[in-house]
């Protein structure tokens, strides 16, 4: 792993390369109050002077309702007739804050969208809305799609990257990914193309939020919820791994919930073919994901990752989910990524009393260290999660509680006692008896002295009489 992935943040998806970024991968946002007279400065400085900022307040605030046409009019007929004093002077941003039609924290944001709109200037057939986020290698704005009428988020690749073939090269493997799948729970891809030195891709709109967001906001989720959304995002990752792909990066940020509560699985970013050896030569030795959520063998950049990876890490979203806490912590990705390898991991119903025992098999089965030691796929893995849901023990994870050592001992135990229902016998000559070694057997001439005995008894028996 690289020295500028080491320094940054756990929850980010490794390798990361900016530093002027907010701990969720976002752009970070200003700190403190902004002043009307800031916010105006910043407009202008963003339309390099060659727009009336009034005409170009007043059309944003309408587009992004944060206003109407009326209040705006309101607002420019008080200053053309100076109702009252010094109004005639003010600007449209400080009438409409005065008047409280938009809050200064509103008004800020006007930069961001303005710097949208110009950014998506340059993609023919879509108009930019604003901005939904920044990550680490793409921004995302909300855009129309003109011809079709309809709402589309639209990932554009950064200036700085659009000469660098790695880059670009991987940007287009991702919409070509993304357009192999077609599934309710997981992002659709529309298009990925370019304009000039843009590179974009095009995908569904999901109006909604995720479960990142749900989590820093009530901390976690009560294991029946938890549960029907991680049960979608297994069935998107089992359609995705009989297509032959694996994602590499289900976290938090990348599970999404649409307003009528569809999970969708997001951003195939790092998604290869199984089937790719030559991206995974090439990628042989280098740790991609996200240290808070990474498998064991994506750390170790083994050549040969497959489905049970994806598996880790939504065990560790899970664990997340209904614990509230990352399975490991540590002071930089390095620490956490040491203790998936090395750590002891917490069980989850420990953390959480609350959790019943069945979701912690699970869990704990799905974070097993060794690939060998999870569910084999998400099929299996569906019906444990299947079964917890309708208040059944899961059935491939629940086994009875017995240290390894001990099922070892046990197993080895059953083979030196052969077969079941087979009669014990004394194997230490080393090959079958002879009828002399059984003539001279301590046992036969037990028998054979009880037969004399009772032979002898019986004669003086009959004399007797």
């Amino acid at each position: 792993m690289s020295e500028d992935a080491r320094e940054n943040d756990p929850s980010k998806t490794t390798p990361i390369v900016p530093q002027d970024q907010g701990a969720d991968g976002a752009s970070a946002p200003p700190e403190g109050p902004v002043s009307v007279e800031e916010t105006e400065k910043r407009l202008q400085d963003a339309t390099k002077g060659g727009t009336n900022i009034d005409t170009l307040v007043g059309r944003l605030v309408i587009e992004q309702g944060l206003a109407t046409q009326e209040e705006v009019k309101h607002c420019l007929e008080i200053r053309r007739s100076g109702e009252e004093e010094d109004e005639s002077n003010q600007s449209l941003m400080h009438l409409l804050v005065a008047r409280e039609y938009v809050t200064n924290r509103q008004l800020a944001r006007l930069r961001e969208i303005l710097e949208a709109e110009r950014e998506g200037q340059k993609i023919p057939g879509y108009k930019i809305l604003g901005e939904l986020g920044a990550g680490a290698m793409a921004k995302v704005y909300k855009a129309k799609q003109l011809r079709l009428n309809r709402e589309v988020a639209i990932k554009v690749l950064p200036k700085k990257y659009s000469q660098n073939v790695q880059f670009i090269e991987r940007f287009y493997a991702e919409g070509r990914a993304a357009a192999q799948l077609n599934h309710p729970n997981i992002v659709q891809a529309f298009d990925v193309d370019s304009t000039g030195e843009t590179y974009f891709l095009v995908m569904e709109y999901v109006a909604g939020r995720t479960v990142h967001d749900d989590i820093q906001e009530h901390k976690r989720y009560p294991e029946a919820e938890a549960i029907d959304i991680v049960i979608q995002v297994a069935e998107a990752l089992e359609h995705a791994h009989a297509k032959g792909l694996i994602h590499r990066d289900v976290k938090p940020k990348n599970i999404m919930i649409s307003r009528e509560g569809v999970v969708k699985l997001a951003d195939m970013g790092l998604a290869r073919a199984v089937s790719d050896k030559e991206a995974a030569e090439a990628e042989k030795g280098k740790a991609f994901g996200t240290p808070y959520y990474i498998s064991p063998e994506q750390i170790r950049g083994e050549v040969d990752i497959g489905p049970p990876a994806d598996i880790y890490s939504l065990g560790a979203t899970l664990y997340h989910m209904v614990t509230g806490s990352v399975p490991y912590e540590g002071k930089n990705p390095s620490a956490v990524m040491h203790k998936h390898l090395k750590g002891e991991l917490a069980a989850p119903d420990h953390v959480n009393p609350k959790l019943s025992a069945g979701i912690s098999e699970v869990i704990e089965m799905m974070m097993a260290r060794s690939a060998r030691k999870r569910y084999r796929g998400c099929t299996d893995l569906l019906v444990d999660l299947r079964a917890i849901k309708k208040g059944e023990l899961p059935p491939i994870a629940h086994t009875e509680v017995m240290p390894e050592a001990d099922l070892a001992s046990l197993a080895a135990a059953e083979a030196g006692a052969g077969g079941v229902g087979e009669i014990p016998t004394d194997a230490s000559s080393g090959g079958e008896r002879s009828i002399s070694d059984i003539l001279l057997s301590p046992l036969f001439l037990v028998l054979l002295a009880a037969l004399a005995a009772s032979l002898i008894w019986n004669i003086v028996t009959l004399i007797l009489r």
